[in-house]
């Protein structure tokens, strides 16, 4: 089948479910389906709506590749999973399916079905926030993955500047916000027994400046 998406703009609608102008509503399966046949795009879906996905700066990359790269070595003699933006993770309980920048799973994967290309939970994801999503992923997104029975962390990375908030479940069900810029500081992924720093996040990261900043026309 053929899907129409909305362009992804979280805010100018308020949030992904919430569209401006009436439209089509379409089920996971069926949007599944057409993700799948899907080469040139990527696109998210949140109760009955797709939304495309714009392409990620050069910032977004390397920072998602940098948490990815060091939570990787060291996790690697342990039975936890590190995954990129190209692994689907769906959350049943919102009905939605995002690509997350990085999910670590620190047990058996669950898939959605036989293609095992859909995740179902994670234990840690990590999103590299950019001006057009930063205000969903901070509200809407963070309120779909607290649907995934087995999330324990969620990191919510600047890519304009030295930023990092890290919420993390207690064991009551609470989320706790911590917020770090010192350069020096060590970030503490204590679910999957992990630490980061932001030396390391935002190695050979370099923020735009009013110097380097295109000059409007």
């Amino acid at each position: 089948m053929s899907i129409q998406p909305k362009p992804y703009d979280p805010q100018g609608s308020g949030s992904p479910g919430k569209r401006q102008e009436p439209g089509r509503d379409y089920s996971f399966e069926d949007y599944l389906a057409a993700e799948r046949e899907c080469i040139d795009a990527k696109h998210e879906y949140v109760a009955g709506h797709v939304f495309a996905m714009t392409g990620a700066s050069f910032n977004h990359n390397l920072i998602a590749l940098n948490v990815a790269s060091e939570l990787r070595q060291q996790l690697k003699a342990r039975p936890c999973t590190v995954l990129s933006s190209d692994m689907r993770l769906r959350v049943q309980t919102t009905d939605a399916c995002a690509y997350p920048a990085v999910v670590v799973l620190c047990d058996k994967p669950a898939f959605h079905d036989g293609r095992k290309d859909v995740l179902t939970d994670a234990t840690l994801v990590a999103e590299v926030l950019s001006p057009s999503t930063e205000g969903y992923d901070r509200g809407g997104k963070f309120a779909i993955y607290r649907g995934l029975p087995g999330l324990r962390q969620y990191l919510l990375i600047a890519q304009d500047r030295l930023a990092i908030d890290v919420f993390t479940r207690e064991p009551d069900g609470r989320w706790l916000l911590e917020a770090y810029t010192d350069p020096e500081a060590v970030i503490p992924c204590d679910p999957i027994s992990c630490t980061l720093t932001l030396g390391e996040i935002y190695d050979k990261v370099e923020f735009e400046t009013e110097a380097t900043r295109p000059a409007l026309p």
